[in-house]
Protein backbone atom coordinates (compact mmCIF):
# COMPACT_ATOMS: atom_id res chain seq x y z
CA UNK A 1 0.00 0.00 0.00
CA UNK A 2 1.10 3.56 -0.70
CA UNK A 3 1.80 6.40 1.68
CA UNK A 4 0.30 9.69 0.50
CA UNK A 5 0.89 13.29 1.54
CA UNK A 6 -2.27 15.18 0.51
CA UNK A 7 -2.33 18.99 0.55
CA UNK A 8 -5.62 20.87 0.80
CA UNK A 9 -6.98 23.59 -1.48
CA UNK A 10 -7.39 27.32 -0.78
CA UNK A 11 -10.50 26.79 1.35
CA UNK A 12 -8.28 25.04 3.89
CA UNK A 13 -8.47 21.56 5.36
CA UNK A 14 -12.21 21.22 4.88
CA UNK A 15 -14.22 18.20 5.99
CA UNK A 16 -14.51 17.36 2.27
CA UNK A 17 -10.74 17.01 1.95
CA UNK A 18 -10.77 14.74 4.99
CA UNK A 19 -13.60 12.65 3.50
CA UNK A 20 -11.57 12.30 0.30
CA UNK A 21 -8.50 11.21 2.28
CA UNK A 22 -10.65 8.72 4.16
CA UNK A 23 -11.70 7.16 0.84
CA UNK A 24 -8.03 6.51 0.04
CA UNK A 25 -7.46 5.20 3.57
CA UNK A 26 -10.40 2.83 3.20
CA UNK A 27 -8.55 1.27 0.26
CA UNK A 28 -5.63 0.55 2.58
CA UNK A 29 -3.37 3.53 1.95
CA UNK A 30 -1.78 5.74 4.59
CA UNK A 31 -2.78 9.36 3.97
CA UNK A 32 -1.38 12.41 5.74
CA UNK A 33 -3.41 15.64 5.52
CA UNK A 34 -1.40 18.51 7.01
CA UNK A 35 -3.20 21.77 7.71
CA UNK A 36 -1.18 24.47 5.96
CA UNK A 37 -3.62 27.14 7.17
CA UNK A 38 -3.30 26.25 10.85
CA UNK A 39 -6.99 25.56 11.45
CA UNK A 40 -8.47 28.27 9.24
CA UNK A 41 -11.03 27.42 6.59
CA UNK A 42 -12.84 29.70 4.17
CA UNK A 43 -16.24 29.80 2.50
CA UNK A 44 -15.04 31.12 -0.86
CA UNK A 45 -12.06 30.67 -3.12
CA UNK A 46 -11.44 34.42 -3.02
CA UNK A 47 -11.23 34.44 0.80
CA UNK A 48 -8.88 31.45 0.81
CA UNK A 49 -6.61 32.94 -1.85
CA UNK A 50 -6.54 36.24 0.05
CA UNK A 51 -5.44 34.36 3.17
CA UNK A 52 -2.74 32.53 1.18
CA UNK A 53 -1.56 35.87 -0.20
CA UNK A 54 -1.37 37.30 3.32
CA UNK A 55 0.73 34.33 4.45
CA UNK A 56 2.63 34.37 1.17
CA UNK A 57 2.26 31.68 -1.47
CA UNK A 58 5.92 30.80 -0.98
CA UNK A 59 5.35 30.29 2.74
CA UNK A 60 2.32 28.09 2.10
CA UNK A 61 4.48 25.93 -0.18
CA UNK A 62 7.32 25.88 2.36
CA UNK A 63 4.88 24.70 5.04
CA UNK A 64 4.12 21.77 2.77
CA UNK A 65 7.81 21.05 2.28
CA UNK A 66 8.39 21.13 6.04
CA UNK A 67 5.53 18.67 6.55
CA UNK A 68 7.10 16.33 3.98
CA UNK A 69 10.43 16.46 5.81
CA UNK A 70 8.74 14.86 8.84
CA UNK A 71 7.84 11.80 6.74
CA UNK A 72 9.72 9.14 4.79
CA UNK A 73 10.83 10.17 1.30
CA UNK A 74 8.90 7.34 -0.39
CA UNK A 75 5.62 9.20 -0.72
CA UNK A 76 2.98 9.87 -3.31
CA UNK A 77 2.46 13.63 -3.28
CA UNK A 78 -1.07 14.84 -3.89
CA UNK A 79 -2.72 18.23 -3.81
CA UNK A 80 -5.93 20.03 -4.57
CA UNK A 81 -5.54 23.33 -6.46
CA UNK A 82 -3.33 25.51 -4.23
CA UNK A 83 -1.97 22.31 -2.67
CA UNK A 84 -0.73 21.14 -6.07
CA UNK A 85 2.16 23.61 -5.90
CA UNK A 86 3.76 21.91 -2.89
CA UNK A 87 2.84 18.43 -4.13
CA UNK A 88 4.30 18.99 -7.57
CA UNK A 89 7.45 20.63 -6.24
CA UNK A 90 8.07 17.71 -3.87
CA UNK A 91 7.33 15.08 -6.53
CA UNK A 92 9.79 16.74 -8.87
CA UNK A 93 12.57 17.59 -6.43
CA UNK A 94 12.50 15.31 -3.38
CA UNK A 95 14.38 12.07 -4.01
CA UNK A 96 12.32 8.96 -3.35
CA UNK A 97 8.99 10.26 -4.66
CA UNK A 98 6.71 7.39 -5.67
CA UNK A 99 4.12 9.36 -7.64
CA UNK A 100 1.93 12.45 -7.86
CA UNK A 101 -1.80 13.14 -7.95
CA UNK A 102 -2.52 16.70 -9.06
CA UNK A 103 -6.15 17.78 -8.69
CA UNK A 104 -7.54 20.90 -10.41
CA UNK A 105 -4.12 22.39 -11.15
CA UNK A 106 -0.76 21.83 -12.79
CA UNK A 107 2.31 24.04 -12.81
CA UNK A 108 4.72 24.08 -15.78
CA UNK A 109 7.35 21.43 -15.02
CA UNK A 110 10.17 23.93 -15.58
CA UNK A 111 9.03 25.81 -12.48
CA UNK A 112 10.76 23.20 -10.30
CA UNK A 113 13.17 21.22 -12.52
CA UNK A 114 14.04 20.85 -16.20
CA UNK A 115 12.04 17.62 -16.61
CA UNK A 116 9.64 15.39 -14.72
CA UNK A 117 11.59 12.71 -12.82
CA UNK A 118 11.80 9.30 -14.48
CA UNK A 119 9.92 6.54 -12.70
CA UNK A 120 7.50 8.90 -10.93
CA UNK A 121 3.99 8.37 -12.33
CA UNK A 122 1.69 11.38 -12.33
CA UNK A 123 -1.99 11.98 -12.90
CA UNK A 124 -3.57 15.39 -13.45
CA UNK A 125 -7.34 15.77 -12.96
CA UNK A 126 -9.51 18.78 -13.79
CA UNK A 127 -12.88 19.86 -15.12
CA UNK A 128 -12.88 20.56 -18.85
CA UNK A 129 -14.66 23.91 -18.49
CA UNK A 130 -13.20 25.03 -15.13
CA UNK A 131 -12.07 28.61 -15.78
CA UNK A 132 -9.18 28.27 -13.34
CA UNK A 133 -7.90 24.98 -14.79
CA UNK A 134 -8.52 25.83 -18.44
CA UNK A 135 -8.25 29.61 -18.78
CA UNK A 136 -5.28 30.11 -16.45
CA UNK A 137 -3.04 27.66 -18.33
CA UNK A 138 -3.06 24.68 -16.00
CA UNK A 139 -4.48 22.38 -18.65
CA UNK A 140 -1.73 23.51 -21.05
CA UNK A 141 0.93 22.74 -18.44
CA UNK A 142 -0.72 19.35 -17.89
CA UNK A 143 -0.75 18.57 -21.61
CA UNK A 144 2.92 19.53 -21.90
CA UNK A 145 3.77 17.29 -18.94
CA UNK A 146 1.90 14.36 -20.48
CA UNK A 147 3.56 14.90 -23.86
CA UNK A 148 7.04 14.92 -22.32
CA UNK A 149 6.65 12.13 -19.75
CA UNK A 150 6.20 8.39 -20.23
CA UNK A 151 4.06 7.77 -17.15
CA UNK A 152 1.77 10.81 -17.07
CA UNK A 153 -1.98 10.98 -17.58
CA UNK A 154 -4.39 13.88 -17.90
CA UNK A 155 -8.02 13.23 -17.03
CA UNK A 156 -10.72 15.80 -17.66
CA UNK A 157 -14.29 15.68 -16.42
CA UNK A 158 -17.36 17.44 -17.82
CA UNK A 159 -18.18 20.61 -15.93
CA UNK A 160 -17.04 24.05 -14.90
CA UNK A 161 -16.58 23.56 -11.16
CA UNK A 162 -13.11 23.93 -9.66
CA UNK A 163 -13.61 22.01 -6.40
CA UNK A 164 -15.74 19.20 -7.80
CA UNK A 165 -14.33 16.44 -5.54
CA UNK A 166 -15.00 18.14 -2.19
CA UNK A 167 -18.21 16.51 -0.97
CA UNK A 168 -19.00 19.33 1.47
CA UNK A 169 -19.27 22.02 -1.20
CA UNK A 170 -22.06 22.95 -3.60
CA UNK A 171 -19.62 22.38 -6.47
CA UNK A 172 -19.38 18.65 -5.66
CA UNK A 173 -19.91 16.25 -8.56
CA UNK A 174 -20.40 12.72 -7.25
CA UNK A 175 -19.99 10.92 -10.58
CA UNK A 176 -16.80 12.78 -11.47
CA UNK A 177 -15.42 12.24 -7.97
CA UNK A 178 -16.05 8.50 -8.09
CA UNK A 179 -14.16 8.28 -11.38
CA UNK A 180 -11.37 10.50 -10.05
CA UNK A 181 -11.00 8.32 -6.95
CA UNK A 182 -11.00 5.14 -9.02
CA UNK A 183 -8.26 6.50 -11.27
CA UNK A 184 -6.27 7.76 -8.28
CA UNK A 185 -6.47 4.33 -6.66
CA UNK A 186 -5.18 2.80 -9.90
CA UNK A 187 -2.04 4.94 -9.63
CA UNK A 188 -1.65 4.10 -5.95
CA UNK A 189 -1.81 0.37 -6.75
CA UNK A 190 1.09 0.77 -9.17
CA UNK A 191 3.54 2.39 -6.77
Amino acid sequence: MAEVLLFHHALGLTPGVTVFADRLRAAGHTVHTPDLFEGRTFATLEEGVKHAQEIGFGEVMERGVREAEKLPAELVYAGFSLGVVAAQRLAQTRPGAKGALLYYSCVPVEEFSPTWPKGVPVQIHGADADPFFVDEGDIDAARALVAATDDAELFTYPGDQHYFADSTLASYDEAATELLISRSLDLLKKV
